[in-house]
């Protein structure tokens, strides 16, 4: 194919867009969440850019290593490398050169913990779990989770240099929240996935069982959830919209338990995106309430 019809936009959703949005958010809450005041601008945009960058090679790796899954599953087969509208070099070309210049941009113009936090988190997706995880183990998104709930130490670190026990209660928060998001997307893609032979565990353990771990981690999440408002990382505000949503999140995992329509499944994971956007939404305009309010007395 000539390199003449390839589009722009084909390389965009090369890098999972939304995904990566979703991360980069994640990533922008933690730098603000790690300073009293005004984020400095040089780790807000230097280290924004440098994470949206690695987490779109991670996301390009990920379909060049699942070309010929997604050219069998619905929800991938109209991804650029199953249409053939480019060709595979080319996408693991614009990987890499978008891999290389988010870290070097950590590297020189963040600081170097970032950007080695950054390269090992790229690592675990990019390689770790979908080169090996992800055929390997029914437990592949729990292990490989790991990475995806990187983001919001990525961007406090980028602010201060370290890694602090509050950054980790966000990642916490991520971590748990991943399996049950995406095994709500596997119960209702279960087939495509057998299809594959991927051992999501819908497939190796079946629906039923899926359903109640979803359950079981959406309890876990729930209480995990509460852990900022107890080691006074955030206040009152935050804990009303932490426990609101993580109602909302189990009366979905509950439903999907007892209501046999995989439809459910799929309006369980769509709330589940809400839920991560929101608790992230109410961590941020917590931590600035107390400014507001300084403002307005002053």
């Amino acid at each position: 194919m000539s390199t003449n019809t390839i589009k722009w936009s084909d390389y965009y959703e090369l890098t999972k867009p939304k995904v990566v949005m979703l991360l980069v958010f994640t990533a922008v809450v933690g730098m603000f969440l790690s300073v009293p005041g005004m984020v400095p601008w040089q780790p807000l945009v230097f280290g924004s850019i440098g994470i949206a960058l690695a987490s779109a090679s991670a996301a390009a790796i990920n379909q060049v290593v699942d070309q010929k899954v997604d050219e069998v599953m619905a929800r991938t087969k109209s991804r650029p490398l199953p249409q053939g509208s480019m060709p595979i070099r080319n996408a693991l070309i614009f990987a890499l050169v978008i891999g290389v210049i988010g870290i070097g941009m950590l590297w020189f113009l963040v600081n170097h913990l970032t950007a080695w936090l950054t390269l090992l988190s790229l690592i675990g997706y990019a390689i770790i779990y979908t080169m090996y995880l992800k055929r390997a183990t029914p437990q592949n998104i729990v292990i490989g989770g790991a990475a995806g709930a990187a983001p919001p130490v990525l961007g406090w670190v980028a602010v201060t240099g370290q890694v602090d026990p509050n950054s980790l209660l966000l990642f916490l928060i991520i971590f748990v929240w991943t399996p049950p998001h995406f095994w709500a997307l596997a119960i209702h893609r279960r087939d495509e996935y057998a299809k594959v032979e991927i051992p999501m565990l819908p497939v190796t353990h079946g629906i039923k069982f899926t359903q109640l771990q979803v359950l079981l981690y959406t309890i876990l999440l729930l209480v995990v959830s509460v852990l900022p408002f107890a080691t006074k990382m955030s206040g009152v505000f935050y804990l009303g919209g932490a426990l609101a949503l993580g109602l909302g999140f189990l009366y979905y995992a509950i439903l999907m338990m007892r209501v046999e329509d995989s439809r459910i499944a799929m309006k369980t994971f769509g709330f589940s995106i809400i839920y991560l956007m929101g608790i992230f939404a109410f961590l941020l305009i917590d931590h600035y309430i107390p400014l507001v309010q300084q403002w307005l007395n002053s």
